[in-house]
């Protein structure tokens, strides 16, 4: 490290945020990811042993993605380069291969290559960086917020291991903040701040699994709150709100969040349960989803999952898209309440949605066959010069159903080959009651 490196390694233990000055520096130090660092967990092994193998680590903001970096660069013996695909481009990932080709062949060294927001990076940079991480030149460590399995080169995904890290729990949280607070050296302990147990509640509670938010919360909290006669800074549950951004619902329109809210909203309907129904509704509408795709998501359940059952609820559905077409937001949130409701505590029934892909994929495999004499139409001049004697005789063996008691009379309408083929299943709930042998 040289000397201006270490100048700026230590002013930034006093004047970077809380969040990067709190990051921990040992694995004991790491909070939360259990399932990935917990005693005996592969990736714990994986820095113990300094065995490093390609990385990439994928979850949500402030869920220690760049903490676990900072701990493997920490405790290995290998160089450890760091790189942003925010700001970085195929000239950088050249200088840093170099470093490592260099490191290799005259210090015989490993180079770790950490690289965050790995999903910025284009088809091309990744392109640029595969080869090198193939060949052992660098061992990859990503970090992204996006599905990797979307977003990063599928060359290098099959070239490491996909850790999933979690929005951090609240009890986790809390230790965090505490920590903080009572770390004099990195953390606000100098201040002498007093928090109460009920602010603390509410900030990991706040923060929705984000460890930076609730750290920028409370710094912020200490340094702009008076202190008392006897110096002391008194924070409460109030004063957090204050410093805490808008609760922020993890959900993002080209992400993962944004399709397991659209999945859970469509199956709470499905499962006619409306307060889950509600649920992930206020979560597309707090976060500022279009209500036309909201409206839509409706209408395909109105038909899919109701279906026959109650006919009118694709009717409700269809108006409440032209309603929120017309009206917009704020008003809208009710409308769609009116319609995502009407749809979850409506009878279910999914015969046309089963019926109509049974029946596609019999016709997608060629199984079609010809229409059945007595059904085709034989009424305009091409039709009459198309058909030979014998055709025009079976088609006037067509059965009127309308001159027969009931207006049904049995007579064949699939072709031969399919006329045994069933692809409607009436569900016998509500309006879906269709019954062929009573007719």
């Amino acid at each position: 490290m040289d000397l201006f490196n270490y100048m700026q390694e230590q002013d930034n233990k006093t004047s970077a945020p809380l969040a990067e000055r709190m990051k921990p520096r040992t694995i004991d130090d790491l909070m939360g990811q259990q399932h990935i660092l917990g005693p005996g967990k592969l990736l714990r092994r994986m820095i113990q042993a300094d065995k490093i193998q390609s990385i990439i680590l994928y979850g949500p903001p402030g869920t220690g993605k760049t903490s676990v970096a900072k701990v493997i660069a920490e405790s290995t013996h290998s160089e450890f380069e760091t790189l942003n695909a925010v700001t970085s481009g195929v000239k950088d990932i050249r200088e840093v291969i170099k470093k490592a080709q260099d490191a290799r062949g005259m210090f015989g060294k490993n180079t770790i290559l950490f690289i965050d927001e790995i999903h910025r990076f284009n088809k091309s940079q990744q392109d640029a960086l595969l080869p090198y991480v193939e060949n052992g030149t660098v061992t990859l460590i990503g970090a992204t917020t996006e599905n990797p399995f979307f977003e990063v080169n599928s060359a290098l995904i099959s070239r490491s291991t996909v850790f999933r890290l979690n929005a951090l729990e609240p009890d986790d949280l809390m230790e965090i903040l505490i920590k903080a607070i009572n770390d004099t050296e990195k953390g606000v302990g100098m201040f002498m701040p007093q928090v109460t147990q009920a602010g603390l509640e509410y900030l990991s509670s706040q923060a929705n699994g984000d460890a930076r938010k609730a750290l920028n919360a409370l710094e912020l909290a200490v340094l702009t709150t008076k202190p008392s006669g006897d110096g002391r800074i008194l924070i409460d549950e109030h004063i957090l709100s204050e410093c805490s951004q808008k609760r922020q619902v993890q959900y993002d329109k080209d992400g993962d969040y944004h399709y397991d809210i659209v999945s859970a909203f469509i199956k709470s309907m499905r499962g006619s349960d409306p307060d889950a129904t509600l649920h992930y509704l206020a979560r597309m509408i707090y976060a500022g989803e279009d209500v036309k795709f909201i409206a839509r998501r409706i209408i395909i359940a109105a038909s899919e999952d109701v279906g026959l059952a109650d006919s009118n609820a694709l009717v409700v559905a269809k108006s409440a898209f032209d309603a929120v077409h017309i009206i917009g937001m704020p008003e809208a949130r009710i409308i769609l309440s009116h319609a995502a409701l009407y749809v979850a505590t409506a009878p279910k029934s999914n015969s046309a949605y089963v019926g109509i892909n049974q029946a596609l994929t019999d016709v997608e495999n060629g199984l079609v066959g010809d229409v059945p004499s007595h059904l085709r139409d034989a009424t305009s001049n091409k039709m009459k010069q198309r058909y030979n004697m014998q055709d025009k005789a079976e088609i006037k063996n067509y059965l009127y159903p309308h001159s027969y008691e009931g207006h049904y009379v049995e007579q064949q309408y699939l072709p031969d080959e399919l006329k045994d083929r069933k692809y409607f299943s009436s569900s016998k709930m509500g309006s879906d009651k269709f019954d062929k042998e009573k007719l």
